[in-house]
């Protein structure tokens, strides 16, 4: 059985594509509630800054200290989203998969982070179709 907050990941992630967007989900949960929801919105707002993991901190607005929370993501969390984990101190991260994109699992341990990926079949997949269709759309948002 997967992770109730991860199959609430991958639910936005889908909304992320079914707006014409990448279909990368996150949430951000403390006590076993939801404190913030996002997905990537680059492609629908025209901001390279908008990741998902970004998007839920937008979203979670402000929670005071993220102690005892964690941060749900589809794909491992990149330097620019995995900055953020360590400037505000969240203790957990847990990811659906790292197979399509390996991100900062390293930057992120070496902060005190403790990193899971779940290696789900179900986020991989979502991502390896989306490369096969976008390559170019993929190679903007990771910045190659």
């Amino acid at each position: 059985m997967t992770d109730p907050f991860m199959l609430d990941a991958i639910a936005e992630a889908r909304v992320g594509l079914s707006e014409g967007g990448i279909p990368i989900g996150s949430v951000l949960v403390r006590d076993g509630v939801i404190l913030g929801r996002g997905h990537n919105r680059r492609v629908q707002e025209g901001n390279p800054m908008k990741h998902a993991e970004i998007d839920c901190l937008i979203n979670a607005g402000r929670v005071g200290n993220y102690r005892g929370t964690v941060l749900y993501s589809t794909l491992m969390p990149c330097y620019l989203c995995a900055g953020a984990v360590v400037q505000f101190r969240i203790p957990k991260v847990i990811v659906g998969e790292a197979r399509t994109f390996p991100g900062a699992p390293a930057f992120m341990r070496g902060q005190g982070v403790e990193v899971i990926d779940l290696n789900l079949d179900a986020c991989a997949g979502m991502m390896e179709e989306f490369i096969g269709k976008y390559p170019a759309l993929w190679n903007e948002d990771i910045g190659t």
